[in-house]
């Protein structure tokens, strides 16, 4: 007779799973990608290291599971930005400096998001993750466009290219935010980024001015 698993030991699994699921997480935003070993992973979760891999085949397998877990729901806060009510440059700027702001509050998470240099697997759902950017951008650009809210363009191209200003005027700032970090802290009793921080609005603003909302009389 094939084994068969008890409800008792599926649960125990799934629970070690996410376990080691939350422990990846949670030292990825602490010491990004490179901090995550498969030791301290296991460390953090309380197991031992071999069991690992009896979730997972190998580190960049659960990284990229967290990756897309994180990212998800990033890209969550920025669709509700753009789908809130109001013209389209408001939700644009809202988006903006809600893409910001969360990046700046979770700083070392942001930068190993965006920025840190990672294997080809990781390199991949970074490619996804700035593409699922891209479409939302993209679908309000081509909305503004339709009414006349924002001057004829290709909302392919200035979506795409709002991520790229996005992500490369972000780096500088995580990295020097990143040297005020105190390890051990969890993201909300780091030293705060307030939701009017200059950087904030220079970037919407910066945004904002590129795609060209046509000027109200």
């Amino acid at each position: 007779m094939a084994y068969r698993e008890t409800e008792k030991v599926r649960a125990r699994k799934e629970t070690i799973k996410l376990r080691l699921f939350k422990a990846a997480e949670e030292l990825i935003s602490e010491a990004g990608f490179k901090g995550a070993s498969v030791a301290a992973i296991a460390a953090r979760a309380g197991v031992a290291t071999g069991t690992v891999y009896r979730y997972f085949p190998d580190k960049s397998t659960l990284c990229a599971e967290v990756f897309r877990h994180v990212t998800q729901r990033e890209v969550d806060q920025v669709a509700a930005s753009l789908n809130a009510s109001g013209d389209i440059d408001v939700r644009l700027r809202l988006a903006i400096a809600t893409f910001a702001r969360r990046a700046l509050r979770g700083r070392r998470l942001a930068y190993a998001l965006i920025a840190e240099p990672v294997d080809p697997v990781l390199d991949q759902e970074r490619l996804n993750y700035r593409q699922a950017y891209a479409e939302l951008f993209s679908q309000t650009i081509a909305e503004g466009v339709k009414s006349a809210a924002l001057r004829p363009q290709n909302p392919e191209v200035s979506g795409a290219a709002l991520v790229g200003a996005l992500a490369e005027s972000l780096i500088g700032p995580l990295a020097e935010q990143i040297k005020s970090y105190v390890p051990g802290l969890s993201s909300d009793m780091q030293p705060p980024i307030t939701a009017d921080h200059p950087i904030v609005m220079d970037i919407a603003e910066f945004c904002i001015n590129a795609i060209g909302p046509i000027p109200k009389h």
